[in-house]
């Protein structure tokens, strides 16, 4: 054994035990771990709707005067023409956006009945001749004057969320839920009152979005699974008797799956073509306005099919990035319904989230040639001020609820306004250093800052 400069054989130390590895050392650990904290802060759902929505209204404009420009011009109009309506429409939406935004819940109980009385009188007025409209065979369609119209059973779904949610938080409130009879009436012939209106005009896109709002409510309200089973099934007989018993429809429902056109009734042109524009489009897309199936192949390129031309201008990439985006809303919208304590909050967020969503999968789906061709357009995105003004009104009502969560709203109470007013030179406040934190773990001292 060697020996030491003193003689003494050296002394044998231990070895340290390697320290404990943190998140930090792991990257991926470090960026899961802090975007689990951003995910859990009380304003992401606040967020997530803004932010959402604006984009989706924002591409879509583009898209609906890339996609509309063609059709323009073989009508002998300019080619902004449709984007100009829209963009108008957009404008108005956003008012109303910014003022559902701001009322308080009461209110937007207290407007419920009378949306529903407008729109009930709207819908049937519709049917009154020299008043209603006929558009791609549907009734449905009041004319404003010159080439503004305006179709009444896109209001008809705000309506049911508002009305059907204000009933169900007031028979909550009163215990009356756990009777089946209060559980469907008058939620049930109510409905079916707006289905009837909206079958009469022949549209069957829009009453089956109407079901799933239906639905929806039922569902949030608890409704055993024999009653939801029942008026499930009796949807179901109404919708099968519907189909069989119409030419066009069971056309549509033939070319699920085509990949090309077929000869008599069931043509397929607008379905298969939507894949041929989803196909040509590849990885990243031809360039936003490179669209060749716009040129006349694809018939409704700016309202019912924007998503193909999206995809063919765009890509894969634009068409993941739509599909995120409605993700991203639609997990936002069950988040609010889901940490709130209001009754009516919860099924209103519900109802619109179920509207939103459900009417988005039956237009992709229809458009990737898995769903028939329902006639739906793509909210928030295709062209029709008649879909975005009740729709961009919707999303006003989730950002309110959004805005009204405990967390949320102390964290928007913190928060300082960056123009305006001074702050004070040396104070508390720039002393001390901005920091990112969480409501449930704030610092006692004072911020400068409070929750993004």
């Amino acid at each position: 054994m060697p020996s030491s400069r003193t003689g003494r054989p050296p002394v044998q130390r231990a070895a340290r035990p390697a320290p404990p590895r943190t998140a930090r050392d792991n990257p991926l650990r470090h960026l899961r771990t802090r975007a689990r904290k951003a995910w859990d802060r009380p304003l992401t759902a606040y967020y997530l709707i803004l932010g959402g929505s604006m984009l989706i209204t924002v591409l879509g404009l583009v898209m609906v005067y890339s996609a509309s420009q063609i059709t323009a011009l073989q009508l002998s109009l300019p080619g902004s023409f449709f984007f100009r309506k829209q963009f108008l429409a957009a404008l108005i939406g956003g008012a109303l956006l910014f003022a559902a935004s701001r009322m308080p819940v009461r209110l937007h109980r207290a407007l419920a009945y009378p949306i529903l009385a407008a729109a009930v009188f709207s819908m049937a007025l519709v049917q009154v001749p020299g008043i209603g409209m006929s558009v791609n065979g549907n009734r449905n369609w009041i004319s404003l004057g010159g080439s503004f119209q305006i179709q009444p059973s896109e209001f008809g779904k705000l309506a049911l969320v508002l009305w059907g949610a204000d009933l169900i938080a007031r028979k909550q409130d009163r215990k009356l839920l756990t009777q089946w009879k209060h559980m469907l009436v008058p939620l049930v012939p109510v409905a079916f009152l707006l289905l009837g209106l909206i079958m009469l005009g022949g549209d069957m896109g829009t009453a089956i979005i109407l079901t799933a709002i239906l639905f929806g409510l039922l569902w949030l309200a608890g409704a055993p699974t024999r009653l939801f089973a029942g008026v499930l099934s009796v949807a179901a007989l109404i919708g099968v008797i519907l189909i069989r018993t119409s030419p066009n429809r069971m056309a549509r429902l033939a070319c699920i799956g085509a990949t090309e056109p077929k000869a008599g009734a069931a043509d397929c042109w607008q379905a298969v073509h939507g894949i041929y524009a989803l196909a040509s489009g590849g990885i990243f897309g031809s360039g936003l306005g490179a669209s060749v199936e716009k040129w006349g192949q694809l018939p409704e390129a700016h309202t019912d099919f924007i998503f193909a031309i999206t995809g063919e201008e765009l890509g894969l990439a634009g068409t993941l990035s739509v599909l995120a985006l409605f993700a991203a809303l639609g997990y936002a919208g069950i988040r609010v319904a889901g940490r709130t304590e209001d009754p009516f909050v919860r099924y209103a967020a519900g109802g619109v989230t179920t509207w939103i969503i459900a009417q988005a999968v039956i237009n992709i789906g229809a458009v990737l040639g898995l769903l028939p061709i329902a006639g739906v357009p793509l909210p928030l995105f295709s062209y029709g001020g008649s879909a975005l003004l009740p729709t961009m009104f919707a999303i006003g009502l989730l950002i309110a609820f959004a805005r009204d969560e405990p967390g949320a709203r102390a964290a928007l109470a913190m928060r300082q306004p960056r123009f305006g007013r001074k702050r004070a030179a040396g104070s508390r406040a720039e002393r001390v250093p901005r920091r990112w934190n969480t409501m449930r773990r704030r610092a006692p001292v004072a911020r400068s800052s409070g929750e993004r």
